[in-house]
């Protein structure tokens, strides 16, 4: 499930002075818009953090709307936690805004607070990179990152495109011709690695962003896109009905039970995956960032969560300590890589 994102606007200091006016604009007013939710939710993470017994009371912060990606992870979470008696008592609070900055701005203040954990991933990571967001993964206390989710290349059942290399042949001929859509910022950068793979300036391709991954579908089913990249959950159904042809799967490996091929075995090596997180707020002892992270992993150990896998059609990645650290550093130059390639 892809996380909702805002629209892909540049925010980079080299951007020309009237766009830049126009995103402070719409900044501004992106703010003055959560400002109520934020406040609301951060109250609710103060008054829920007394007292530091992580075993006793937890929040679990999901910066974005109830429904989406980050807010299942939120959940089923909870809800692991609870049925095994991990934590007495967790709740789980949602701070929507500016693709998850909004709700890591107020964790990054929570210095020593450590029954917060902030659920994040790719696309917020993406997130701190394309809005040049003040508060980074830097700002906190990343723990673990727990699962990721694979993209999938899809087209209309009635496409001309039969495999992989027949779209990318076609889009590579006019690469402004043929529009790709998807259902986030998470799926404009896949698109943007299959355009380098294949030898095309993601600069030049033509991306219709759409507001999740419904509306991406719709948008390839009335013509309005002729290919897109999206949450293999979002369209599993699509494809299992026959409305969508699917191409490739964006993954490293193939994926038990799915008989999708991926783009690496059809030459194209492209794997970014949309992994999520746990992270906790700065300020903490090796004591609590330890506890935390046994907490994390027990989490993920529970039958509660294993359902919760096969349901959302997650595949286990468990990263921690030095490991995470390294794969942060990874992910975030390759992302500002992949917005540099686009001009954003």
């Amino acid at each position: 499930m892809t996380e909702p994102t805002p629209p892909s606007v540049p925010d980079h200091a080299s951007a020309p002075p009237a766009r830049r006016r126009r995103w402070i604009g719409r900044a501004v007013g992106g703010a003055v818009a959560v400002t109520a939710i934020a406040v609301a939710a951060y109250g609710s993470i103060t008054s829920a953090a007394a007292g530091d017994d992580i075993h006793a009371s937890m929040t679990i912060i999901a910066p974005a709307a109830a429904g989406g990606g980050w807010d299942g992870v939120a959940r089923e979470l909870q809800q692991a936690q609870k049925a095994n008696g991990l934590v007495n008592n967790v709740q789980v609070v949602n701070m929507p805004g500016a693709g998850g900055t909004i709700a890591l701005g107020n964790v990054s203040v929570l210095n020593g607070q450590a029954n917060n954990l902030l659920v994040g991933g790719t696309g917020l990571l993406a997130a701190t990179v394309q809005f040049d967001s003040a508060a980074t993964l830097d700002d906190v206390t990343p723990l673990a990152v727990m699962v990721e989710e694979y993209d999938v290349i899809v087209v209309p059942a009635d496409s001309p495109f039969q495999t992989l290399d027949d779209l990318v042949q076609a889009w590579k001929s006019d690469p402004r011709a043929l529009p790709w859509t998807g259902g986030g910022s998470f799926d404009q950068l896949v698109v943007a690695d299959l355009a380098l793979a294949a030898g095309i300036a993601p600069s030049d391709m033509t991306y219709i962003s759409s507001d999740g991954g419904g509306e991406a579908i719709q948008a390839l089913l009335n013509g309005t896109a002729q290919a897109a990249a999206g949450g293999y959950p979002d369209n599993i159904d699509q494809i299992e009905s026959g409305r969508l042809r699917a191409l490739a799967l964006v993954a490293e490996q193939p994926l038990d039970g799915v008989d999708i091929p991926t783009a690496a075995d059809q030459g194209y090596d492209v794997n970014l995956t949309n992994w999520r997180m746990l992270a906790a707020p700065s300020g903490l002892s090796d004591e609590q960032v330890g506890d935390l992270t046994d907490l994390v992993l027990e989490s993920t150990a529970t039958p509660e969560w294993a359902d919760a896998r096969a349901r959302y059609h997650w595949t286990e990645r468990l990263i921690t300590g030095d490991d995470l650290t390294a794969f942060l550093k990874e992910e975030r130059s390759r992302i500002e890589r992949l917005y540099e390639e686009m001009g954003l």
